[in-house]
């Protein structure tokens, strides 16, 4: 098992129930399944914007949506931020190294602990306190970084 610590952006969580790109669908599933295993932590934001993306962008039912929000909340322990994180993030966004919203997971994600997210909207190989971001996405399926993140 590998030992970092794992967290997951909104933007994987989405993935696993867009069929309009079923091939970054059964990555997102599949690495879901493997944060799961590897007893991952999600953030709450992450969790929140899952519910917000996948009901407005992909148009997931509010029901389908809900449930999918119980089996993460049940299945992974979460963390949230704190007056230190968000100070942090708007230090990072002022400073325009991140967006703000980024920031404040980031910075929240590495208060829990985590050394790695696997987000495709950010930067592959950015580093963030002790945070390092990669793409979870290669061009047939997982890249290597997520293979290597989920020790598959």
């Amino acid at each position: 098992m590998s030992a970092e610590r794992l967290t997951l952006d909104a933007n994987v969580l989405v993935y696993a129930v867009d069929t309009r790109e079923p091939s970054k669908q059964a990555a997102a599933i599949e690495i879901i399944v493997a944060a799961a295993r590897m007893r991952s932590k999600l953030g709450l934001q992450a969790i929140g914007e899952f519910y917000v993306a996948s009901t407005r962008k992909v148009k997931v039912t509010p029901a389908v949506a809900r449930h999918r929000v119980e089996y993460l909340l049940s299945t992974f322990e979460v963390f949230q931020h704190t007056r230190a994180s968000i100070a942090e993030a708007a230090a990072q966004a002022a400073a325009r190294r991140y967006f703000y919203w980024d920031a404040v997971l980031l910075a929240s994600a590495e208060e829990a602990g985590c050394t790695v997210m696997l987000s495709e909207d950010m930067h592959d190989g950015a580093k963030f306190g002790n945070i390092v971001v990669r793409n979870p996405f290669g061009s047939n399926g997982l890249s290597d970084a997520a293979k290597k993140a989920l020790s598959i």
